[in-house]
């Protein structure tokens, strides 16, 4: 014993000194909120904004695991991919396992956030799921012509205008876009399969149709491992000593204070009330 304390670094012995010292600790990572940049008054979920935290997670002394309470009903597919890549990448250099905690709802790019863990979690009644893409907007043709406006745009490519909510939609651009849809949407598909493998269960028509399940229903088609929440978890792998240690990013005062980006004024308020429209239809199509 006496040579074992002897081979201790001062930091470690100190840490034992500490309250809690020498506890297995789990690194938490809060996930909430719509994925990509709404607007200047709203910055969601992003690699840029989450990079620090998640290098953070992974570096804490004496960490067991890397938890991801997640509670997103999705968003842009490029920083759901960004954002998952780089808590992978981490995970296996640092040889750490990350577990996911599906809270309200995991859904969409909420749930290819999951996917970055080794074993997916979710409350009975959490929402799971909608493996697809969507993308939704407003035609205002009708509308600009009723008081008499006229739509002006000049292009130097034929399809630069393409999807302009002023102008009809034209077949072709309409099958241009549903083909982006269907390549990201095979993407989706890939990571499920390589993520989930063996313990899928479900034909892969029903799970990749866009449909969504109580966590209860997810676990019946292997798309999550169980049923369970972060605390009671954390403390049946790791004993009733756990510490559960949040990282987070770390804001300015005026974050701290308002909520809001540092660039956020008067000028950006009709962004921010657009912005949140966007959010607010984002977690609707899940009734929250």
């Amino acid at each position: 014993m006496l040579r074992a304390m002897t081979d201790m670094t001062f930091a470690d012995r100190l840490a034992r000194l500490l309250p809690g010292g020498g506890a297995p600790v789990v690194a938490v990572l809060r996930l909430a909120g719509v994925i990509g940049q709404l607007g200047p008054l709203r910055a969601g979920l992003s690699l840029a904004g989450l990079a620090g935290p998640i290098e953070r997670a992974f570096s804490l002394r004496g960490v067991k695991a890397v938890a991801l309470a997640i509670n997103s009903p999705g968003g842009s597919p490029v920083q759901s991919a960004l954002i998952h890549n780089r808590i992978r990448a981490l995970a296996e250099e640092k040889k750490v396992p990350v577990l996911a905690f599906a809270e309200d709802v995991a859904a969409s790019g909420g749930y290819w956030l999951a996917l970055a863990a080794d074993e997916i979690f979710a409350d009975a009644n959490s929402i799971v799921g909608s493996i697809g893409v969507v993308s939704a907007g407003f035609g205002f043709q009708d509308l600009i012509g009723r008081f008499g406006i006229e739509r002006r745009m000049h292009t130097s490519g034929a399809d630069k205008a393409m999807l302009d909510p002023f102008r009809p939609e034209q077949p072709e651009h309409v099958a241009r876009l549903e083909a982006i849809q269907r390549d990201m949407h095979d993407s989706f598909k890939a990571l499920v399969r390589a993520r989930r493998g063996d313990r899928l269960k479900a034909a892969e028509d029903d799970m990749f149709s866009g449909a969504f399940w109580t966590g209860r229903r997810a676990l019946d088609m292997g798309l999550i491992d169980g049923i369970g929440d972060l605390r009671q978890v954390a403390r049946a792998r790791f004993g009733e000593r756990v510490k559960l240690r949040v990282v987070g990013a770390r804001q300015g005062w005026l974050q701290r204070r308002f909520g809001l980006n540092v660039e956020g004024t008067a000028s950006h308020l009709a962004d921010g009330v657009l912005a949140a429209i966007e959010e607010r239809a984002h977690w609707a199509r899940y009734g929250l």
